[in-house]
């Protein structure tokens, strides 16, 4: 497919593309006349992230705080003699851990906002040893935390005070693989990035991708129906969740880890599960359906004027893309500045703009498609380009013509959370949902707050733009309590108001769960309360997470 002289003068003059002339078709090594044959290139899978190393490592360097919450009354702090019963319980070596600066990590959250004071974790290897364990707590009334790979942003997996951390780390074993459905078994502490690499080499993928996806675990990940980069192609993991084995908090191990894609028999209980933030019950192990693996994938990154523009691009996708669209990610341009400015493994290829700090762009849109044949979907993304082109809906762009710069645009995008924790000492993160006529206004005004306030802060925007998810961030400087009094709940209503929610993918935890009223009636709550009570009538599982405390307005 070549261009006309036409488009390729446009996108000589659009996209600022050295050795691009008209009637040419001489290209850099690096930016690609958007429409040039050269640009599509099918990847046998989807390029590797080399953030996901750093994830971890980049977690803040300072303990943080003790958090001062009281835990609800009749729970009590397991005693050496507990201990004793845990070692009997778990005779593997290594199962029990009581040493202070080996529980300093479980005890705090990565974003350094909330810390436990647990003295004891747990490593069970079986789904017996997990009820058991459950069993003791919940006769003697001992609080306990879930833990996965800890890489939650709401502070939804470590211990609020003294409860005992049951991490599942301990159980990391893929059980089995259907080849003719997709389906896996898996024990709950396997890496998401594990279990990928698993199906991948069978023809299937995950369908969930996170910048975590080395250090989160696959029942972390579905007991906070985590969301992803991937949303807009594969849906809510709830969809892809077949069956769930949990331990219930009387020790009772609910059996529903079935393979079946329908089964109309009662209510579907594993939907509790899902997303229940370990509140209700401790996943042990998950049978999850996989779709197969794209053998082309093809990723663009593009920048557009203004947020219209952006919009408008996104119908476009959606129309012309359709089925082939993988991912739909923005990022405004004082997000990437900060990824440019901090880290210095990220570039941006499309270079920066003096006016980088604009309310109403530039926009950086990151576009991958996924299908299975490359001519195909090579024919779709240059016609969908070539339109957004002449349209002027796109300013400048360039389509990664190996899996290593394809992996660079992604390591752009995952790299804006450290990016952000570098800019200012303590780091604001709001995960939202918002209609698109709302949707980067939170951004704009939250900006203008802050300023109006004299606040020492960058506020910038990212997330998953075709799923309306938004990820406004606020790095902080100076007087920070000042940016807290004047952030929140500010942002809490401004959700509300626009009929948005205040976790779109990252859950309540122990962080938003007071603020579960601005997006839930009070029935809702209460029937929340409700099943909470019947599942877990002592409170045991994961105490103040969730769920507002009992008397407290929850809006």
């Amino acid at each position: 497919m070549s261009l006309s002289p036409s488009l390729l003068r446009l996108a000589a003059t659009r996209l600022r593309v050295p050795g691009v002339e008209a009637g040419t078709a001489s290209v850099s090594p690096w930016r690609v006349a958007l429409g040039h044959p050269r640009l599509a290139l099918g990847f046998a899978t989807t390029p590797g992230r080399a953030f996901q190393a750093r994830f971890t490592a980049s977690a803040p360097a300072v303990a943080p705080a003790a958090t001062s919450l009281t835990l609800p009354s009749g729970l009590r702090s397991p005693t050496d003699e507990d201990i004793a019963a845990f070692r009997a319980m778990l005779p593997t070596p290594g199962s029990v851990v009581t040493d202070e600066d080996a529980l300093a990590p479980h005890n705090a959250d990565w974003m350094g906002r909330f810390t436990g004071r647990s003295r004891v974790l747990l490593k069970p290897r079986s789904t017996e040893e997990v009820a058991a364990i459950l069993r003791h707590c919940n006769e003697h009334g001992i609080p306990l935390v879930p833990q996965g790979g800890n890489t939650g942003l709401v502070g939804g997996s470590v211990p609020v005070a003294d409860e005992v951390i049951l991490s599942l780390a301990g159980m990391a074993s893929i059980e089995a693989f259907d080849a003719a459905s997709g389906v896996v078994t898996a024990q709950a502490g396997v890496i998401l990035e594990a279990l990928d690499e698993y199906v991948s080499e069978r023809g299937h993928r995950v369908p969930l991708d996170l910048g975590a996806k080395g250090s989160c675990q696959i029942g972390g990940n579905v007991a906070t129906n985590a969301g992803g980069s991937r949303y807009v192609r594969y849906g809510s993991l709830r969809a892809s969740v077949l069956g769930i084995e949990a331990v219930l908090p009387s020790g009772e191990v609910l059996e529903g880890l079935t393979s079946l894609r329908k089964d109309n028999t009662g209510y579907d209980l594993k939907q509790l599960m899902i997303g229940g933030e370990g509140t209700l019950g401790v996943i042990t192990r998950v049978a999850l359906a996989c779709p197969p693996l794209s053998s082309a994938v093809h990723v663009t990154l593009l920048k557009v004027p203004s947020w219209a523009n952006a919009v408008s691009l996104l119908a476009a996708a959606k129309g012309q893309l359709a089925e082939i669209l993988s991912a739909f990610e923005f990022m405004d341009a004082p997000a990437v500045k900060l990824a440019v400015t901090h880290l210095s493994h990220v570039r941006d290829p499309l270079g920066s703009d003096e006016d980088s700090a604009a309310t109403d762009g530039p926009f950086y849109v990151l576009i991958e498609t996924a299908g299975s044949s490359a001519t195909h979907d090579r024919e779709k993304l240059d016609a969908f380009l070539e339109s957004s082109m002449e349209s002027e809906l796109v300013i400048d762009g360039v389509v990664a013509e190996s899996a290593g710069q394809a992996a660079a645009f992604w390591e752009l995008r995952e790299s804006l959370p450290e990016a952000v924790g570098k800019a200012g000492t303590k780091t604001f993160k709001y995960d939202v949902s918002l209609p698109m006529d709302a949707f980067y206004r939170l951004v704009t005004d939250a900006r203008a707050r802050l300023a109006d306030a004299g606040a020492d802060a960058d506020v910038v925007g990212w997330g998953h733009m075709g799923d309306g998810n938004l990820h406004l961030n606020v790095a902080a400087r100076g007087d920070v309590d000042a940016v807290a009094a004047a952030i929140e709940p500010w942002v809490y209503e401004q959700v509300a108001a626009a009929r948005g929610s205040v976790s779109a993918e990252h859950g309540l935890g122990v962080m938003k769960a007071e603020a579960i009223g601005y997006s839930k009636d009070a029935v809702s709550v209460g029937v929340m309360r409700g099943i909470k009570a019947l599942l877990d009538p002592k409170g045991i599982l994961n105490p103040l997470k969730m769920l507002p405390r009992e008397g407290e307005k929850t809006a």
